[in-house]
């Protein structure tokens, strides 16, 4: 590159980076106003940048006082032009914006995010990243709804459950003060079962309150599911006698899972309990054991009648104590078991589901090996 060469690139430079310079201080005071005004100093600053350069550089070029004037004018022109483009170019984006802008607004007022192109593809990129967030904080405010319903719904059942116990207790503590009970015996084993419910109940809160902070620890050990399901069917065998309910379990080879011993057969015990309890006289009950390659199956059958289809969603739900078919009783309890069995397969990393057979319910865990 020869000396002049050099001259005039530094010539260039010199200017450029001058109007270059005025041009960023222009950006930094229009930085508050609208985005076009941002864009016509761009364009602006591209056809400065060139004239000054050309004016630097126009002895070195040694071009005459009418050539220079004809380039002057030339970028005089379509510097015009250039910045009424970018003026335009600018508006559109600012429209885009608004419309962006708008859209915004109305999910947060209404929640929900419309559909719809919103001009350029950043733009679109940022109004499906706005609807995905959308869906996902809908789907999050009906998980919230459920779960505010359910906890209405089980300070209700619960203070009903506990105020009707409780009141039984005073009555029968002013009878016995009053020395008006002719066999005071009958009324302390009433006292004590009575007791013993209201205890079942807060255990199972107690319960539930772990699972759902998520203060839940399990001591996980390699446990034969097989012989868990034999332990929880002889645990609830004098219950299903008492009813009338032929109650049996089987399990097809060995299967060893690793789990918590102590919470699954809490677990189990509430699904095969609940299935007892709802099972008429000279009903079956059948507990099996399967092993797949990468999951161990318990399924719970049994002859309940069936839960109404639009029931079977809300099982295992807080509080949900069934109807129909499946009528609170006497000896119901809360409407904790099922969703304390949820929480507890779950914990495993586990599945539990439910689905109606012709006369009665399949309840089905379902862990991995």
């Amino acid at each position: 590159m020869t000396s002049d060469q050099l001259l005039i690139v530094a010539i260039s430079f010199g200017c450029s980076a001058v109007v270059c310079l005025v041009g960023a201080g222009l950006v930094w005071v229009l930085r508050r106003r609208s985005l076009r005004w941002g864009i016509a100093v761009v364009a602006l600053v591209a056809v400065g940048s060139f004239v000054a350069a050309l004016m630097g550089t126009a002895r070195a070029m040694f071009l005459s006082a009418h050539d220079l004037q004809v380039a002057v004018w030339v970028s005089v022109v379509a510097g015009t032009v250039s910045v009424l483009f970018a003026l335009v170019v600018g508006q559109l984006v600012v429209r885009w914006s608004r419309v962006l802008r708008d859209a915004a607004r109305e999910f947060g007022t209404r929640g929900s995010f419309p559909a719809g192109a919103r001009g350029p593809a950043e733009f679109d990129e940022l109004a499906a990243e706005l609807r995905r967030t959308s869906e996902r904080l809908n789907e999050a405010q009906g998980r919230e709804r459920q779960l505010e319903t359910s906890r209405r719904e089980l300070v209700a059942w619960v203070s009903h459950d506990l105020r009707t116990p409780l009141a039984g207790l005073r009555a029968m503590t002013e009878a016995l003060e009053d020395e008006m009970v002719a066999e005071p015996a009958t009324y302390y084993t009433q006292m004590r079962s009575e007791v013993t419910r209201m205890t079942r109940m807060v255990d199972d809160l107690f319960e539930l309150s772990r699972i759902h902070s998520g203060t839940l620890q399990l001591s996980l050990q390699e446990v034969s599911l097989g012989d868990l399901v034999s332990e929880t069917v002889a645990g609830a065998s004098p219950v299903a006698r008492e009813r009338g309910v032929r109650l049996g379990g089987r399990a097809e080879g060995e299967t060893l899972v690793t789990a918590d011993p102590a919470e699954l057969s809490r677990a189990l015990s509430n699904l095969v309990t609940n299935a007892v309890r709802h099972t008429p006289a000279d009903g079956e009950v059948v507990v099996r054991v399967r092993a797949g390659e990468s999951t161990a199956e318990v399924s719970i059958d049994d002859e309940c009648g069936g839960i109404p289809t639009q029931d079977l969603a809300r099982v295992f739900d807080v509080a949900w104590r069934g109807n129909h078919a499946r009528t609170p009783t006497a000896d119901s309890g809360a409407g904790l078991g099922l969703a304390i069995v949820r929480g507890i397969v779950e914990a495993h990393r586990g599945t539990v589901s439910v689905t109606n057979l012709s006369d009665g319910c399949r309840f089905l865990v379902t862990l991995p090996v």
